[in-house]
Formats: C-alpha cells, sequence, structure tokens
C-alpha cells in the first residue's frame, strides 16, 4: 500500500476566509504530519495556489500567504483535494479561476484521485467531474449545488461519498470523516484506527448529515398559512390529519395541501412527520426524558414507531443522537 502524493488547492487570489482554514487544515492535519510508526514513508503533501508560487513561502506542509506549489503541481498528483471555495462563488455565483478548473480537468486526466471538502464539491461540479455521479456537500449548500448543476446526483444525508476516482464530503467535521476514510484505503484499517486515536475523533461516525439538518425550518414561507402551522407545532402532541389543518386554515383540504407544498416543498404528512422529529430531536437534546415519553410527547407514538421514523429520517437511532447531542444545561422536567 502506497501513500502517494496529495495536493491541496488553496484559493489564494479569491482569499481564504477565516472560517475555511478549518477545512484546510483537516487535509494538513491527516496528510501533513509524518506517521512514520505507522506507515512509512507517509504521504508527501502539497499546498497549491491559485496565485504564482513563492521561493520565500514556508516549505513541506507549512501555510502562508503564497504556497510553495502551483497549479501546475496538481498535474501529477496522486490525490487532489479542494478544501472548499469562497463563499461569493457559492452565494453570488462568482466564477472560479478558469485556471484552477482547467488544472482539476487536467490533473483528473492525468490519473489523480480528486477529492472535495465542503463547498470544494462546486469546482469539482465546475470542472464536470461530477457529472452523472453521486456526490454531497455541506447541507446548507447542497440544493444551491443540485440547482446550479443538475447533471450532479446530489446526496443529502450522507457525512461523505466515495465513487472511487472521485470523492465529495459534507461540511466541516465531515470532512475529516472523509479524509480518514481515504487513509484506511491506502494504508488500512489499523492506520486509520490509530490515527483517530491520536486525533481524538471517531474512526467512524454512525449515520449522516440528516442528523444535524434542522428539520424544523421550510424551504419557504406562506403568510396566510403561517398561523396554521404555528397552531399545530403546538399540538403535536395531539392526532392532526390534513382535513383538521385545512379546516383550521379555511381552505378546502385540496387547496391546503396544494399551497403547503408550494411554501414548503413538501406534503401536509410529511410536513407534519418532519415537525414532529424536529420535536424529538428537540426533546432529545434537552431532556432527559425517556425514548417512550418523548415518542408521546412529538407525536410519534410508541418507541418503537419513534426509533422507525428516527434511523429513516435522520440516519441514527435515538440514543445515539442523545449521545451525540449531550443536553449541555438543565431544564425543567416537561409534564405530561
Amino acid at each position: 500500500m502506497s501513500a502517494g502524493t496529495v495536493a491541496v488547492v488553496v484559493t489564494e487570489e479569491i482569499g481564504v476566509p477565516s472560517w475555511d482554514l478549518y477545512e484546510l487544515s483537516i487535509p494538513c492535519t491527516v496528510f501533513g504530519k509524518p506517521q512514520p510508526d505507522l506507515a512509512d514513508p507517509w504521504y508527501d503533501l502539497r499546498l497549491c495556489g491559485t496565485g504564482e508560487p513563492e521561493d520565500g513561502s514556508a516549505g513541506g506542509a507549512g501555510l502562508a500567504l503564497r504556497t510553495p506549489y502551483g497549479l501546475d503541481d496538481l498535474v501529477g498528483a496522486d490525490t487532489v483535494v479542494v478544501p472548499s471555495v469562497p463563499d461569493p462563488c457559492v452565494e453570488e455565483g462568482r466564477p472560479l479561476p478558469p485556471a484552477l478548473i482547467d488544472a482539476l480537468r487536467r490533473a483528473y486526466d492525468a490519473g489523480a484521485r480528486m477529492v472535495s471538502l465542503c463547498t470544494g464539491a462546486f469546482a469539482l461540479a465546475e470542472a464536470g467531474l461530477l457529472d452523472g455521479r453521486r456526490a454531497t456537500a455541506h447541507w446548507m449548500h447542497t440544493a444551491q449545488l443540485a440547482a446550479r448543476y443538475p447533471k450532479v446526483r446530489v446526496d443529502d444525508s450522507v457525512l461523505y461519498v466515495d465513487d472511487g476516482d472521485v470523492l465529495t464530503s459534507a461540511g466541516l467535521t465531515a470532512g475529516l470523516d472523509l479524509c480518514l476514510h481515504l487513509v484506511r484505503r491506502d494504508l488500512g484499517a489499523h492506520v486509520a484506527n490509530q490515527l483517530a486515536r491520536r486525533m481524538v475523533v471517531p474512526a467512524h461516525r454512525p449515520g449522516g448529515q440528516a442528523q444535524f439538518v434542522d428539520l424544523s425550518v421550510p424551504a419557504a414561507d406562506d403568510e396566510g398559512l403561517a398561523p396554521v402551522l404555528a397552531w399545530a407545532r403546538a399540538r403535536l402532541d395531539q392526532p392532526l390529519t390534513v382535513e383538521d389543518l385545512a379546516e383550521r386554515a379555511a381552505l378546502s383540504p385540496r387547496t391546503f395541501y396544494r399551497r403547503l407544498q408550494a411554501a414548503t416543498g413538501t406534503t401536509p404528512l410529511q410536513w407534519l412527520l418532519d415537525q414532529r422529529l424536529a420535536r424529538a430531536q428537540s426533546l432529545l437534546e434537552s431532556t432527559d426524558l425517556p425514548v417512550e415519553k418523548i415518542g408521546e410527547l412529538s407525536g410519534l407514538g410508541t418507541a418503537n414507531n419513534l426509533r422507525h421514523h428516527f434511523l429513516k429520517r435522520v440516519g441514527v437511532s435515538p440514543s445515539d443522537y442523545r449521545r451525540a447531542f449531550p443536553r449541555t444545561a438543565p431544564e425543567a422536567t416537561l409534564a405530561g
């Protein structure tokens, strides 16, 4: 097994906001620090900037305003990582440097394994490397990715996607999950597990990013429906039907169905289920109530029904979710 060269893109010309340094630091931490007792040789990490290389930059894995390698160094690398792209390129459609897109294509054509973390998927998509492939990004940006690049099969429920020679991850810490997965592929499970222990992180996290999505936030608002939706949220522990909601809104069930779907992108029954799951998530995070009581208060009924829907929609069991989001402040026990 060989580790090989890892080239990491640094979008210097556009600027790297401080909050994007987290994604940039992940491959530097995983691939840049030699671990001779685990594997020798380790990875050869190269930071490749979109500007001109600067001879005075820190060598090796060091980061300066200018990197010691340029875009041409992406070609010939075994693995190319795009940690993220700046917010204006995602939110405003600001173009990425044409030289970067060209270098990504040339690196792929030369046989490099292509990897994106978080919004780095936008760069791979712009280069056409995600066409016809399943891919992911941070759940807050997957809708934009899907709309801008309709040839990409965007999956917003997973932490990362391994499509062989092209891999994509969700945002922030999911990038660490993917980098450890790459180590596992290259150097074996033992090396990846030991490296994860040294980084004090799980070697593998259960579930996908669906467990981090805020299910209570609708895709859009319809001011006319706001009162009835608030009324329903206050009564999630009670039996509710589409007819009940339509009557409260003074609409026919058919009209209510159409307007709610236009406002939220989902059906009334699915909206109710999402609200019940969001309520269950909140109770799991903020109380020590047993799962049975949470199923009752959220309107999901029995503990088994709660587990079934939680696993299907969130990707983990209620118990695993509670462990991932432990209660940090005391809260009064809910009466019931």
